[in-house]
């Protein structure tokens, strides 16, 4: 018996401090329950059958809010609701933003053997954004990452994708990306038209960018959330190694999925730690 619920944010993280309120149809509230540390909400008060509205709230996010059906067995199962934040189709501020690598992943998925994934991240890499202040197509992205700084969890494989077979980093040490437009796809999702220069190859590369809100920080600072991904091809960049194991499985796929998720501040340059 009783009321459950999930609440999470759009990208899938637990809201730890969200409010469920539940209120019948006279406005009279009957349940007030807070989230756990993995945005669980679970109450036992006994609800009699019948329609009830919930209403989620939390600090910084919009509240929701969605109907009710108790039925003869008092459980009121509410499932994931899912909250945005407060002007999270608001645009971020115009004008310049430096990404946060220390908040910041510049990640990649490849498959192994045909059955598993391999993941992989950058860790020395730079970014700016420049946000148009009338029209946000306009906007610029950049970005310099250090190709040596692949980390895989694994000496010996971060090695060899060093070396010639892949990365190449002693000839080709940075890998680049330059925005060339923006296409709105959403209130608060864009399709970034740019080039990517990887292993000593330039080629228009998209991403697709979803924006997750601005917010302040308690350094007197504002950031920005965003989350990115694309698909690359090894073969569209040169990189063609691709020993094959039994039954003409390759080692290591030719399809590597890229995820970003940035943390940009306003301004051109990082506060100092």
């Amino acid at each position: 018996m009783g009321l459950t619920a999930r609440i999470r944010t759009r990208d899938g993280w637990a809201v730890s401090h969200a409010v469920v309120t539940v209120t019948d149809t006279t406005g009279t509230q009957v349940v007030r329950a807070e989230a756990d540390a993995e945005g669980a909400v679970r109450d036992a008060t006994e609800l009699a059958p019948g329609a009830y509205t919930v209403i989620v709230t939390a600090v910084g996010y919009a509240p929701a809010a969605a109907g009710a059906l108790v039925t003869a067995s008092g459980r009121a199962e509410i499932g994931t609701v899912t909250l945005a934040r407060q002007g999270g189709t608001e645009l971020p501020p115009p004008g310049p933003w430096t990404v946060d690598p220390a908040h910041s992943t510049v990640g990649a998925v490849a498959q192994h053997l045909g059955i598993s994934s391999v993941r992989g991240r950058f860790t020395d890499f730079a970014a700016s954004l420049d946000i148009a202040p009338d029209d946000v197509t306009k906007s610029r992205v950049e970005a310099v990452i250090r190709a040596a700084s692949i980390d895989t969890g694994n000496g010996m494989r971060d090695e060899h994708l060093r070396s010639a077979d892949f990365l190449d980093v002693e000839r080709f040490p940075e890998i680049t990306y330059r925005s060339t437009g923006l296409t709105a796809v959403g209130a608060d999702r864009w399709t970034v038209h740019g080039e990517l220069g990887l292993h000593g190859v330039v080629r228009p590369v998209d991403l697709d960018l979803a924006y997750l809100g601005t917010g302040a920080d308690p350094w007197g600072g504002t950031r920005a959330a965003f989350r990115a991904t694309t698909e690359l091809h090894r073969d569209d960049f040169a990189m063609n190694y691709n020993q094959v194991v039994q039954a003409g499985i390759a080692a290591i796929g030719t399809t590597l999925k890229v995820e970003l998720e940035i943390q940009a501040v306003q301004g051109g340059t990082l506060p100092q730690a």
